[in-house]
């Protein structure tokens, strides 16, 4: 059977695959423990529901623009400007199926076939295979846990070439939880502006920080504007990753290219969500605030706990909702009757022995690690924690 080699290419996701198995085992009537998909367990606030079922009723079920209603993106921009000092047009807003929609067709827009990405690892999962799909060339620049898995501007300058078309910026970040200071961020938007390099700027987890504020390198000159591709979306602030709004904001000659491509690969994003998104836009705080305490609260329990178990270790992160737990310690052990040599041999042995689901971090360049998401209820995360505890002392 004939398929396309770069089809061929493109490896599956490691997070979606381990929460297959997990809801397999879970749908078996397994006692399984999950801590794999970014996703919020609080329920979508009502009032942006109460605004799904106004847009139904009030017949907004049709087409929109490719690029999201004038309303939506209008609302968009509003959001920028009160909350990061941006000033951007409607036509600048390319609102998509998600965020890593928004992703796809950045990457689209800007990459010639042979075109370089420098992605920092640890990385999200997708970032590369995105890259791939544009005829692009990741170029994975890799960071250490002595350095809270942050790269530095003359890291970045070392890894540009003649063919570097733009670099991934993901703050606070997925899976490391790490978030980058305004400096570290002005002397990257420096290096990039010298080197007319682009950022896609993924700021999807900003309003989830818990020391230090949100930043956005958009923000610091008009040149460093004009070079990043913003990607934002309200699937974790408002606990809409079902509704999948994302959006886009960028120079309008790119936000333009990112418009058609998506008029013919989706059309535009669901009608009723982006009504929705502009409640959840307009809407109060309160919501964003409780579930960050709930969260807070849930991080620093599985940080002091994973610190106090032998054998394993994590930084406390700053921001999102991912820990990144250090397993380098237990590699080359026979746990549960299979040697551990990689992060997917941990999570494997983990999951069949223990019945605790956590990512292992080989698709995201660190396979030292595995990732927890502590966006689950506490008494979820004290169970696994307590499973993991015993695993391993049993496997000494």
């Amino acid at each position: 059977m004939y398929i396309s080699e770069k089809a061929k290419s493109i490896s599956p996701s490691t997070t979606l695959a381990i929460d297959a198995k997990f809801k397999q085992m879970k749908a078996e009537g397994i006692d399984v423990v999950g801590f794999g998909t970014g996703e919020p367990d609080f329920d979508t606030p009502q009032y942006i529901k109460d605004a799904a079922i106004a847009a139904i009723c009030e017949g907004k079920t049709k087409y929109t623009p490719a690029a999201g209603t004038i309303d939506l993106r209008k609302a968009i921009c509003k959001k920028l400007k009160d909350e990061n000092g941006l000033d951007y047009t409607f036509d600048q807003i390319v609102v998509s199926n998600g965020a890593k929609h928004s992703l796809v067709n950045t990457f689209q827009a800007i990459l010639n076939p042979g075109d370089e990405v420098i992605i920092p690892a640890p990385f999200w999962v997708s970032y590369p295979e995105m890259v791939k799909m544009a005829d692009g060339v990741p170029v994975v620049l890799t960071t250490s846990e002595a350095d809270s898995f942050k790269f530095t501007a003359e890291e970045f300058r070392a890894a540009i070439t003649p063919k570097t078309r733009a670099v991934v910026l993901n703050s606070p970040s997925n899976p490391t939880g790490m978030v980058y200071t305004e400096e570290e961020l002005r002397a990257i938007a420096d290096v990039a502006v010298e080197n007319n390099i682009y950022v896609v700027s993924d700021e999807i987890y900003e309003h989830l920080i818990y020391e230090g504020k949100h930043v956005s390198i958009a923000s610091f000159s008009p040149e460093i504007k004009d070079l990043t591709i913003i990607i934002n979306g309200v699937s974790k602030t408002y606990a809409m990753t079902g509704w999948r709004i994302g959006y886009a904001a960028a120079p309008q000659p790119i936000a333009k290219v990112m418009s058609n491509i998506q008029s013919h690969a989706t059309s535009n994003p669901n009608s009723i969500a982006q009504a929705a998104t502009i409640a959840a836009l307009g809407g109060g705080k309160e919501e964003i605030e409780m579930m960050k305490k709930a969260f807070a609260e849930r991080r620093d329990y599985m940080v002091e706990r994973i610190n106090s178990i032998p054998g394993i270790s994590c930084l406390k992160p700053s921001g999102a909702f991912y820990v990144m737990m250090n397993i380098s310690k237990l590699k080359g052990r026979t746990m549960a009757g299979k040697l551990i040599e990689t992060s997917d041999d941990f999570a494997n042995a983990l999951l069949d022995s223990a019945k605790v689901a956590v990512v292992p971090c080989s698709g995201f360049g660190a396979d030292d690690f595995v990732r927890w998401s502590y966006a689950t209820a506490m008494e979820n995360i004290k169970e696994g924690l307590d499973r993991v505890e015993k695993f391993i002392k049993d496997n000494e």
